[in-house]
């Protein structure tokens, strides 16, 4: 698979050559983690998953000891095997619980992730499209993805799109 894409690759890059378009490259990474608003996404993402998984180790915490607790009364012979059954099927439905509220904490992550950083996503890709435009560039690929497979320094197009976005690095 990946040695279609080189082809692919290639083949564009040799027809570009061939008829003198004018083709950059930027680093998207670069680009992003230079943006203050994704740190303080990512920041408040962080934060977010930070008081999901003290919600989860408590929820998680509450049921190993009530699992523990009728352990305790079964070795003990203080509940009848009804009641053991019965107390044990509560605590299945409570793990289950657990495992909705780990689902549920991710795609809420997920959710407020995309919230958060499509917007600025969405901005970059504003300013790469500009870029192109204002200089000429039939095409930009993105060398922080791994698909550059050579580049020439004078296309790297990153510093203007950083610009554009007024970030001074």
């Amino acid at each position: 698979m990946n040695k279609f894409f080189i082809l692919v690759f290639i083949t564009i890059v040799s027809t570009f050559s061939l008829n003198a378009q004018k083709v950059g490259y930027i680093n998207s990474q670069e680009i992003l983690t230079s943006l203050p608003e994704v740190k303080q996404a990512n920041s408040d993402i962080d934060v977010m998953k930070g008081m999901f998984q003290k919600k989860g180790e408590e929820m998680v915490k509450d049921l190993q000891m009530k699992y523990q607790d009728l352990q305790q009364k079964q070795a003990g012979g203080t509940l009848a095997p009804v009641e053991i059954e019965k107390q044990a099927a509560t605590l299945k439905a409570e793990e289950a619980k657990v495992g909705e509220f780990e689902q549920s904490s991710q795609q809420k992550i997920m959710e407020k992730s995309e919230e958060l950083l499509k917007p600025i996503q969405d901005r970059v890709n504003k300013a790469i499209k500009d870029v192109a435009t204002e200089n000429g560039f039939l095409y930009i690929f993105d060398s922080g993805m791994g698909v550059v497979l050579y580049a020439d320094p004078a296309a790297d197009a990153t510093k203007l799109v950083k610009t554009k976005l007024g970030i001074t690095q």
